[in-house]
């Protein structure tokens, strides 16, 4: 590799460290004090095969503080395990728990169960709608302090982003990945005000918006074939007018996505290749630009480039300014960006290929 090209990307690592930087000064914090919900607030949880979760789930948003308005909808789409047993056993007026029937044709099972659940609750022009998996866990005051952002700030759609919990080494490196890379690429005040709807990024696992914004958006009807709902719903928001952005949400929830590579590698096969978007061959180039910036330098400052260990030393930094804006392990995770990166990009070409065969599936259901 040329000195040209390491000089190139050490100046791009740090050009993208600096931009997280600012972003991380910039994002949207939940503010300690707020004051009551006093609007009505309605809840969906669509779960399959959560047997583990969705009771500890249901307890902690039956635990929010200052949301006197509350109903929780669990829509449970198919479960083939426990999952019924154990919501069998919930015992409060506030919760409905209701049985999706199969998606029909040109329906994915999530948007589908989230839309069964919109369908149980009031469409109060007032109303908030919260959605949350089964694996999040919310702190007490989460859905308080979320709308407090969502209307501190006017905007119509908030991703809370939780805070990601890892137990297995390919949990450490991949699962921070997601956070640093809209931390990284994303210009969030930019994001806020540009009516682009590529200009946003959404986690599924927590969302908040209001009931106006979701009926504008047309709902998950509008995004009723999407693997990444999550992401097409908040790009809906931003076609229909409304302001759609991820917001700091360690200090309010927390969730082990998945439990050890096996789960990890699964999942992302599922997802991945949803996420380079329309063009896969513009998305995998994208990845491709990313990971070299991240690797190259890396590879570079072995060998003894100076430039090479400034732009490894700009890849680390960028890396623990996101996860501890996020709420991720900080060190020694980040030294290991590098190896993150191409971890990241071994998931990506398993998705696109199984995606290509027409092989993928997802708790029993092909995509």
């Amino acid at each position: 590799m040329s000195g040209r090209v390491v000089r190139g990307l050490s100046a791009a690592a740090v050009v993208l460290a600096a931009h997280a930087a600012v972003n991380v000064r910039l994002l949207r914090r939940p503010p300690e004090r707020h004051p009551a919900v006093l609007r009505p607030v309605s809840v969906v949880v669509p779960v399959r095969d959560e047997e583990r979760h969705v009771g500890e789930c249901v307890a902690a948003l039956l635990a929010q503080r200052g949301v006197p308005d509350l109903t929780v909808v669990v829509v449970d789409d198919g479960s083939t395990d426990g999952t019924a047993d154990v919501l069998r056993t919930v015992d409060d007026p506030r919760v409905q728990v209701v049985t999706a029937p199969p998606p029909p044709p040109g329906w994915l099972g999530k948007p589908h169960a989230c839309a069964t659940g919109v369908e149980k609750v009031p469409a109060d022009p007032d109303g908030v709608l919260v959605f949350v998996d089964a694996d999040v866990r919310l702190f007490p005051d989460a859905i308080a302090r979320a709308v407090a952002i969502l209307d501190g700030a006017g905007l119509d759609l908030v991703s809370p982003w939780p805070r990601p919990l890892t137990g297995t080494l390919a949990e450490r490196l991949v699962q921070p990945l997601a956070p640093w890379l809209w931390a990284t690429t994303l210009p969030l005040r930019l994001a806020e005000r540009s009516p682009r709807p590529s200009l946003t990024a959404a986690n599924g696992q927590f969302l908040v918006l209001t009931v106006p914004a979701y009926l504008a958006s047309g709902g998950h009807a509008a995004v009723r074939g999407e693997v990444l709902e999550d992401v097409a719903l908040a790009r809906a928001v931003k076609r229909a007018g409304g302001r759609a952005v991820p917001v700091a949400g360690a200090e309010l929830a927390a969730c082990r996505m998945y439990d050890g590579w096996t789960a990890l590698s699964a999942g992302y096969a599922k997802s991945l290749w949803a996420a380079v978007g329309g063009s896969p061959a513009a998305g995998v180039a994208a990845a491709a630009v990313l990971s070299a910036i991240g690797v190259v330098p890396a590879v570079a400052a072995l060998r003894g480039s100076r430039a090479g260990l400034v732009g490894y030393a700009a890849g680390v930094a960028g890396r623990a300014v996101s996860a501890a804006a996020t709420g991720t392990r900080v060190w020694p995770d980040a030294l290991a960006h590098p190896v993150s990166l191409l971890a990241f990009d071994l998931l990506l070409a398993r998705s696109v290929a199984g995606h290509r065969r027409g092989t993928l599936t997802w708790r029993g259901r092909r995509l």
